[in-house]
């Protein structure tokens, strides 16, 4: 019972040990799939203690051990009571150097939880790992010393996601939020008219904040989500902008609806024009509103997310367990475009637009090769070894959304590509819609004899 996992990662032993030190390193380590919400980090490895909340109330404390501390070459911690009392649980990390270069990373669970249980969460933390050091080793090539970023909408799924990318990366967090500040990592931010001193000592700003466009576009609704993306842009562009002799990027989030509802097979590219639409007129509007930090000189970046994969949220949160019970299948006739791009695709996204200063204007945060919505379905169907093959005839969408929304959001169809990214040579991490369904969702085959190995750049060893 109990089980342990190695890989190698291209890292230095140093590095690898202080990403684990740092905060964040148990959020990028969560499985997605898995129903755990991390309520509290630990403090340090040496002896503080996180906690994760679970289904039904129920609360995982894991304790570090002082005795199992030995920087840089080992921690561990140990399930406290009450579920402790129950569940024995004992996780040691250890790191060493490896022959051939890059640190030996493996994880001794020692529990009565048998080993096929633990492996694909093993198997998604050390893939997270060597792509996060990965992602920042390229970041440090181009911006050597951490960088302080102010961050809007740091609770939603990506901006949570992002900040512990950025943190664990040795960069430091500023969540700028609407309420009372609860510690120094955040300040108080009122969106139409935000403080002077907001973004004092910021290097950069990256602005996720703004109303789920989810829904009937009823005209209320209309009127909330333009409200709550371009007065607050315009606002904290125009702060911005006072900042310039200080803040590097000002970075604002934007959408693939930029492009219009539908373009038929039409290639769309960053230099391609803006479309017809509701959401096309709340894009382009939103990039316009970032425009007095471009003005004031400081280089700005304009992410147009297309349809991010991640079972915490947006399009596979729904989809998710209606495919797991064998009930999916296309949408329509299935041969709309879905511009898609795995979670942790974006977050690279983002920390290449705060970090690189020869990336500018919009980019387009989308997977190399969008796919067609009979194709995701299919995809999504094997990779949860479900049947995908029941329709959603387009009535359905425009019953729960109206016609207008149907054919903005279920129905949209753009086939959108990453030029800005393929000119600068970003590589992605899950190029492939397979493979990126299949990490986020836990289905990635990790080898259980120790003879194998991943050519993914992690090698798997040691399994029992």
């Amino acid at each position: 019972m109990g089980l342990t996992y190695s890989s190698v990662v291209c890292a230095e032993l140093d590095e690898v040990f202080a990403w684990h030190s740092r905060p964040g390193a148990i959020t990028r380590l969560m499985p997605p799939w898995q129903p755990v919400r991390v309520a509290r980090e630990a403090p340090s490895v040496r002896d503080g203690q996180a906690v994760l909340l679970l289904p039904g109330g129920l609360r995982w404390v894991a304790g570090h051990d002082p005795d199992g501390y030995d920087p840089p070459r080992q921690f561990a911690d140990v399930l406290q009571p009450p579920l402790g009392t129950a569940l024995r649980w004992r996780h040691t990390h250890t790191f060493e150097p490896a022959p051939t270069g890059g640190t030996v990373v493996t994880d001794n669970v020692a529990t009565p939880v048998p080993a096929w249980a633990l492996r694909p969460m093993f198997g998604y933390r050390h893939r997270q790992l060597a792509a996060d050091l990965a992602a920042h080793a390229r970041a440090r090539q181009v911006c050597p010393e951490p960088l302080t970023v102010a961050i809007t909408g740091s609770g939603g799924t990506v901006g949570s996601a992002l900040a512990a990318l950025l943190t664990t990366g040795g960069h430091r967090v500023i969540r700028l939020v609407r309420r009372a500040p609860g510690n120094d990592g955040e300040r108080r931010w009122r969106p139409d008219n935000p403080d002077p001193d907001l973004l004092a000592g910021v290097d950069a700003v990256i602005h996720l904040a703004g109303t789920s466009i989810g829904g009937r576009f009823t005209a209320e609704r209309k009127r909330e989500i333009l409200a709550s993306r371009i007065g607050p842009t315009r606002a904290l562009a125009t702060l911005a902008a006072r900042s310039a002799d200080r803040l590097r990027a000002f970075v604002t989030a934007s959408a693939v609806g930029f492009y219009g509802a539908d373009r038929g097979d039409e290639i769309l590219t960053e230099g391609s024009g803006r479309g017809d639409g509701f959401l096309a007129d709340v894009a382009a509007a939103w990039e316009d509103a970032a425009a007095p930090a471009a003005a004031a000189g400081i280089r700005s970046v304009q992410v147009r997310t297309g349809i991010v994969q991640t079972p915490r949220g947006g399009m596979l949160r729904l989809l998710y367990p209606v495919f797991e019970a064998g009930l999916g299948g296309p949408l329509g006739d299935g041969t709309g475009w879905l511009p898609w791009i795995e979670i942790d695709d974006l977050l690279d996204v983002y920390l290449r637009a705060v970090t690189d200063p020869s990336l500018t204007g919009p980019v387009n945060a989308v997977a190399p090769e969008p796919a067609r919505n009979a194709e995701y379905t299919r995809t999504l169907g094997r990779v949860l070894g479900r049947p995908a093959v029941i329709p959603v005839p387009g009535l359905g969408p425009r019953l729960l959304l109206g016609d207008e929304g149907a054919s903005e959001l279920a129905l949209a169809s753009q086939r959108v590509r990453p030029a800005a990214l393929a000119a600068a040579g970003h590589p992605f991490r899950y190029p492939s819609l397979d493979g990126a369904l299949r990490h986020v969702l836990g289905r990635t085959a990790t080898p259980a004899n120790p003879a194998q190995t991943r050519k993914s750049g992690v090698g798997v060893s040691g399994e029992h």
